[in-house]
């Protein structure tokens, strides 16, 4: 290895001290990831004795492209030889790196492999990793690392965010912007800023999984505040599915969490969002997360969505007002006959458009901006949004004749109504 003279930009060196098996980058262009991956294959081709080493690209005209002179440039003086026709390059301890193309997966099967890299991984269809690659990796139990530049929110997201969780050892994740790379001008990058759009620009260099707005809710309606002298807190709740929580979570699954939204609503009916709790937890810890937040917040009213989920947490939820002697009525949400894109559209699009909502502080407000700005796409979560429309059901404020004359809704209660 000496030899090689492997030299490392700063983020390299930390995701290559790292030892994790399955090691996921989201890195902006020109970042150095491609340069990283080369001397991975090299080093790790080296240090095997049986087995392949795959480096794999969405199609195998891209891996030759991207990776054939750079491994040949960084690897000459421990290569023995190499074969451009089938993109082989076999070293000098007999272990062989082959660049293939994901479009052609046929070509990848019956192979024990080492080690293995993923490039532009949201480009690449993901039933070729779990049904062709990650089997491949069973018998030397390899390793691999998932490269790339977001494409939106597909399934490179998913397993980027299951590695940022950290809840499986094998897998880590790690997002680099190419202001990271040290040796690229700073300069050339607000240069090309000037001329991209602004989302083209953060995907490109600053490797955000961000899907293209909506533009139902726009930036210039966002107001910060302290919540309101006088005034009645309303904490509203959307629940995930607790039976995906209590099971072992699949990389490709999509992360729905719950969300425990606080809000303070004015006698004149502005809303503030104090707080939104948020997390994937099981089923009493959710129970313990509602019952803490009531305890601390005191709201008028809280609700829960109807559902399987809610009657699931009522019981354990139940078990702690007895337990602590404190008892608070939990009412029930409905969807009033709405779709969800339109029940949130109704509740909020108009609030924020005439600056009735105000946000607090705290590390929940970036993704709730987050969900907020690229609603209603398919591809991005919503939790945090839906709970906080909600308060719209529990806190009823009179804003004038329009209240009285509309007959959208849908009465809680068939005595005291909305």
């Amino acid at each position: 290895m000496t030899s090689l003279n492997v030299s490392l930009l700063d983020w390299q060196k930390e995701v290559w001290a790292d030892p994790s098996r399955f090691q996921v980058i989201a890195a902006g262009r020109r970042t150095g990831k491609s340069r990283l991956a080369a001397w991975k294959l090299i080093v790790k081709a080296l240090q095997a004795t049986s087995g392949t080493v795959f480096y794999v690209s969405p199609t195998q005209g891209q891996a030759r492209d991207i990776m054939w002179k750079l491994l040949l440039e960084l690897g000459a003086p421990v290569i023995k030889n190499s074969h451009v026709n089938n993109l082989e390059i076999t070293l000098v301890n007999g272990i062989a790196i082959r660049l293939k193309g994901a479009d052609r997966p046929e070509t990848m099967r019956g192979v024990s492999l080492f080690y293995l890299v993923l490039d532009e991984y949201a480009d690449i269809r993901p039933d070729v990793w779990e049904q062709i690659l990650r089997p491949a990796l069973a018998d030397l139990k390899g390793e691999a690392m998932f490269i790339g530049t977001p494409m939106g929110r597909n399934h490179f997201y998913d397993l980027f965010k299951y590695g940022e969780l950290a809840e499986d050892k094998d897998y880590k994740a790690w997002h680099f912007t190419s202001y990271d790379n040290e040796t690229l001008d700073p300069n050339e990058i607000e240069a090309a800023k000037k001329s991209m759009s602004s989302y083209a620009f953060r995907q490109e260099f600053m490797a955000s999984f961000e899907s293209m707005g909506s533009e139902i809710f726009k930036e210039g309606w966002i107001k910060y505040g302290e919540p309101p002298k006088e005034g009645d807190y309303y904490i509203t709740i959307d629940l995930a599915g607790f039976e995906e929580i209590n099971k072992k979570r699949s990389k490709n699954t999509k992360l729905d969490q719950s969300a425990i939204a606080v809000t303070k609503v004015s006698a004149d009916g502005d809303w503030h969002i104090e707080n939104i709790i948020k997390g994937r937890w099981e089923l009493g810890e959710t129970a313990e997360k509602i019952f803490q937040a009531v305890r601390d917040y005191q709201p008028l009213a809280v609700g829960l969505e109807k559902g399987i989920s809610r009657q699931a947490v009522m019981s354990p939820l139940s078990d702690l007002m007895r337990k602590n002697n404190m008892y608070f009525n939990v009412q029930e949400l409905t969807h009033g006959n709405k779709k969800k894109a339109d029940r949130i559209i109704w509740s909020l699009q108009g609030r924020f458009e005439n600056g009735r909502i105000t946000l607090g502080k705290g590390e929940w407000v970036a993704e709730f901006l987050d969900q907020l700005f690229q609603f209603p796409s398919a591809l991005v979560h919503d939790d945090l949004v839906d709970a906080v429309s909600y308060v719209d059901q529990l806190a009823k404020v009179p804003y004038g004749l329009e209240a009285f004359l509309s007959t959208d809704y849908t009465p809680l209660d068939a005595i005291s109504g909305y």
